[in-house]
């Protein structure tokens, strides 16, 4: 993606956390044809150091897997929180409007997971982000209904071989980040999650204008 430098987010400190925070991601591979096919999903994130892996699987009859098989380097993108941004917040006239938001791509190097047990633990990582308590109840499904549920699904890992993360909120503008952050800390709920990470990016506070 386009990504100017005032604009560069770092792995560990903002994409990692961006990437937890927003799970559901767009995995996006090249089909038969030649052209991109997209599939929505959650992602569960792992580190191990500096390495990043995404897990996830989608459903048998979804050809993105055979695309992976075929073709395992694929693009992952994240996209948090974003918002409209009025030219109101600045002191003079002669600004436009734009648009803010935190995203993060990943390119990535796919292995198919077909192991029932790998399948297994990968679903219980992915239950673990978003309802622990369930973990209980798919155990006391049976083995059967397991075994049905876990052939009805592909699972993958995506190694991540490259990354970008922008971190777009008019950082380049101190003169407007006073304003800014009035406006989206009393906003919705997208436009509230900005103006935590001007709190995190030191962004709060009103500066002289930039020469």
């Amino acid at each position: 993606m386009y990504l100017p430098p005032q604009f560069k987010g770092q792995r560990q400190e903002h994409a990692a956390p961006l990437m937890r925070a927003y799970p559901f991601a767009s995995l996006i591979s090249v089909d038969d044809a030649g052209l991109p096919y997209i599939t929505h999903l959650p992602l569960h994130l792992e580190q191990n150091g500096d390495e990043l892996v995404l897990l996830g699987h989608v459903a048998r009859p979804n050809p993105h897997w055979r695309h992976l098989q075929a073709r395992p380097q694929a693009v992952a993108t994240f996209l948090g929180p974003h918002a409209y941004m009025s030219p109101k917040v600045y002191p003079d006239l002669a600004r436009v409007p734009t648009w803010n938001y935190l995203a993060v791509h990943c390119t990535v190097e796919a292995t198919l997971v077909e192991e029932p047990e790998a399948k297994d633990r990968l679903l219980k990582k992915l239950i673990g982000d978003h309802e622990p308590p369930y973990a209980e109840q798919w155990r006391g499904l049976g083995e059967d209904f397991a075994h049905k549920m876990l052939a009805g699904i592909v699972g993958f890992e995506l190694r991540v071989t490259d990354l970008q993360c922008k971190i777009k909120i008019n950082q380049h503008r101190p003169e407007a980040h006073a304003a800014m952050q009035a406006i989206y800390a009393a906003g919705n709920d997208n436009e509230q999650a900005l103006a935590l990470w001007m709190d995190r990016l030191g962004l709060n506070t009103a500066l002289p204008d930039a020469q």
